[in-house]
């Protein structure tokens, strides 16, 4: 039987991507590829038409060993075991970042700055990947990551941490998501969703090391010093993979597979060129126009008059304008659109698109200040909040195994989505309005994040394999990278929410709670510093005030994040029940 590492076709991939700039729909592309009426795509042939990344990708999946495969999957699963622990532990620690600038609600701002340029910037990444290839976009992620974490180590105020903040977690989505389309490359649709839950299983394991190690880290040699070590761990423990796709990129250089074509462009003719390929003026807007319209979501409370501060309102009106200019420039002015709106027409890449940014809505209003509150409210320590806080990661990396497994045997998994996922997160979410009060037991706490968790498994799985199961493999990247900035984007939006009840809610209860001798003393420090909170002994009139504050913030934010899950049940209801069983998208040596 003809195998492709064994007699593999060659091909020519440019240096750069020569295709034609003009626009053209979705289902044109696919006709040009010879695939416009079916997904289903069983030849061993390269992708017709496809960037050079992505037949890079193929060829080399069809020349490299049983072995290598092996050895990348150990590789992939050893970088995410680094990097969750690493997150887990500085995640815990920014509560404390900003409390020592005194600055602790500012926590919610710098999650939406990350969230937004973290998204947004998911697309260009997918430019990289597909013209450049994937080992490129690795490598510049893990610098991106590793430049984070060295300005969060060496940062002077909340300002500088902030904007280390946005290269770390632009670094950590994008390696996550490098890592995510090696996957979507080297395995077959129907068993993708249990190589997802693969590469995503060691946060079962650093789930209980996170706590531990960023509270030694804290009560030892200082916060910084936790940054600083995984700056450089990071890049370590991430070059031997980067070296096994060079090593057999350059095997199927060898064998012919791949023939570089040198680009004959000038230099003025390639920054024109990538210009257009990144869509430069239409990034520029939509970043420029989401960051102008959530910043004033968490700042207003900082400006004399609030909403009515010019500085506010200048921000959402120079916001809203760059919005509405990104949509005309996209429609009437941009070679190539920055997002692929052909792909969005689909009803199920848009309904997964959707689930994925309503899900991370509700999940940073619910969870911002979730992290304070056990600290705070539940009195648990360091290590105890974070097991809490890390119930969701073991919860639903475990149930995706569940979930992957039952998609590589039924072939289906709109169900799994729309009887369990939306339903059980809805459930969990709702359930924390009453649980997460001053005076509740605890357990029921951890309950609650037990359903959202398992939900969270079943959903996260199924988006991803409803966007993937209705686009070509050229596509792959794009599709998952438009998913993924919807996600980001949502997490931006959820923060901005949440920041903002926070800083309306929280202090005007605090002035209503607080002993008149304790608010007139102390109050700017209480709400600004996580330790002033707690070094008043729990039962004290003040800590009783303290706690009631943090329970009214929750509450309106708990109504938040379960009101916005309706949009849920529609946006899986549009999918197409597209049995994953019946094709198969990728080429070469995969698992």
């Amino acid at each position: 039987m003809r195998t492709p590492w064994n007699t593999p076709a060659t091909i020519e991939v440019p240096v750069t991507d020569e295709h034609p700039n003009e626009k053209g729909s979705y289902d044109e592309k696919r006709a040009e590829a010879g695939q416009a009426h079916s997904v289903d795509n069983d030849s061993e042939e390269f992708t017709p038409n496809a960037q050079p990344g992505v037949l890079a990708a193929e060829a080399v999946t069809s020349v490299w060993s049983q072995r290598d495969l092996i050895i990348a999957y150990i590789l992939i699963w050893t970088i995410n075991f680094v990097d969750s622990m690493q997150q887990g532990a500085t995640g815990a620690l920014t509560t404390y970042v900003t409390s020592s600038f005194y600055q602790h609600s500012l926590t919610g701002y710098t999650a939406t700055m990350s969230s937004i340029i973290g998204g947004v910037l998911k697309l260009p990444l997918a430019k990289v990947l597909d013209i450049f290839g994937r080992p490129q976009g690795f490598a510049l992620m893990v610098g991106f990551m590793t430049l984070g974490l060295v300005l969060m180590a060496a940062c002077t105020d909340v300002q500088v941490y902030s904007a280390a903040q946005i290269f770390y977690w632009v670094g950590y989505n994008g390696l996550s998501y490098t890592m995510g389309i090696f996957v979507a490359d080297t395995s077959s649709l129907k068993n993708r969703g249990f190589m997802f839950a693969y590469i995503s299983s060691p946060y079962i394991i650093t789930t209980w090391t996170s706590g531990p190690l960023s509270e030694a880290f804290l009560n030892g040699p200082g916060w910084r010093w936790c940054f600083g070590a995984f700056a450089i761990i990071t890049p370590a423990i991430c070059a031997p993979l980067y070296i096994l796709f060079q090593i057999n990129y350059n095997k199927a250089v060898k064998q012919g597979v791949i023939v570089p074509v040198k680009s004959e462009r000038t230099f003025i003719e390639s920054v024109k060129y990538y210009a257009i390929e990144f869509d430069v003026g239409g990034l520029f807007l939509i970043m420029g126009g989401l960051v102008f319209f959530l910043l004033p979501f968490n700042l207003y409370s900082y400006q004399e008059g609030g909403w009515k501060s010019p500085l506010v309102i200048s921000f959402i009106v120079i916001g809203c304008l760059m919005l509405i200019g990104f949509a005309l420039y996209e429609k009437h002015v941009a070679p190539k659109t920055f997002i692929p709106f052909e792909l969005l027409l689909d009803r199920t890449v848009m309904g997964a698109c959707i689930l994925a940014a309503v899900l991370f809505v509700s999940w940073y209003i619910w969870h911002s200040y979730f992290f304070s509150f056990l600290l705070v409210v539940n009195n648990l320590s360091i290590t105890h909040a974070t097991y809490i806080l890390n119930i969701y990661s073991i919860g639903s990396c475990f149930w995706s195994f569940v979930v992957g497994i039952a998609i590589r045997y039924t072939g289906r998994f709109k169900w799994i989505a729309l009887y369990f996922g939306v339903p059980f997160t809805i459930l969990g979410v709702g359930l924390l309005i009453h649980f997460r009060q001053p005076d509740v037991n605890v357990g029921y706490i951890v309950m609650t994040q037990i359903f959202i968790a398992f939900a969270g498994g079943a959903c996260v799985i199924t988006e991803q394999i409803a966007a993937m199961a209705v686009t070509d493999h050229q596509y792959v990247a794009v599709v998952l990278a438009v998913e993924g900035m919807f996600s980001s984007i949502g997490g931006g939006i959820g923060s901005s929410i949440a920041t903002a009840v926070w800083t309306s809610v929280f202090p005007a209860a605090l002035k209503k709670y607080l002993p008149a001798d304790v608010y007139a003393s102390n109050y700017d420090m209480i709400y600004a510093d996580i330790n002033t909170q707690t070094s008043y002994a729990r039962g004290t009139p003040a800590r009783i005030a303290i706690e009631q504050a943090y329970g009214d913030a929750q509450k309106y934010m708990n109504i938040g994040g379960t009101a916005i899950l309706a949009l849920a049940i529609p946006a899986v209801l549009v999918w197409k029940d597209v049995k994953v069983s019946n094709f198969k998208q990728v080429k070469g040596r995969v698992v």
